[in-house]
């Protein structure tokens, strides 16, 4: 049985830091793409952060660059989200991906972000 599970999230004030994890099990780990997406509130979910496996090309959606750093450790079977310089429109319920193709695609919970003074 795979499971992700997220932590990290939180609320912070903006400009603020967080760093999200997401533990996975029941899968080789090593063998899939991570992604993190996000979803506000009243709008569609969108792709964040993509980290391949080796070697761990990285990629990100426009309005992170610069700002967001996804890695992973394959030792420990975790995915991270470094979140630096944080904004309002960040707030968001931040969901881990496990992706190996359409029968190989696994969700975790989500863990809510909330930037906010």
């Amino acid at each position: 049985q795979v499971q992700l599970v997220e932590s990290g999230g939180g609320l912070v004030q903006p400009g603020g830091s967080l760093r999200l994890a997401c533990v996975a099990s029941g899968l080789t780990f090593n063998i899939y793409t991570m992604k993190w997406y996000r979803q506000a509130p009243g709008k569609e979910r969108e792709l964040v952060a993509t980290i391949t496996t080796f070697p761990a090309y990285t990629n990100y959606a426009g309005s992170v660059k610069g700002r967001f750093t996804i890695s992973r450790e394959n030792a420990k079977n975790a995915v991270y989200l470094q979140m630096n310089s944080l904004k309002p429109e960040d707030t968001a319920v931040y969901y881990c991906n496990a992706y190996r193709g359409t029968n190989f695609d696994y969700w975790g919970q989500g863990t809510l972000v909330t930037v906010s003074s």
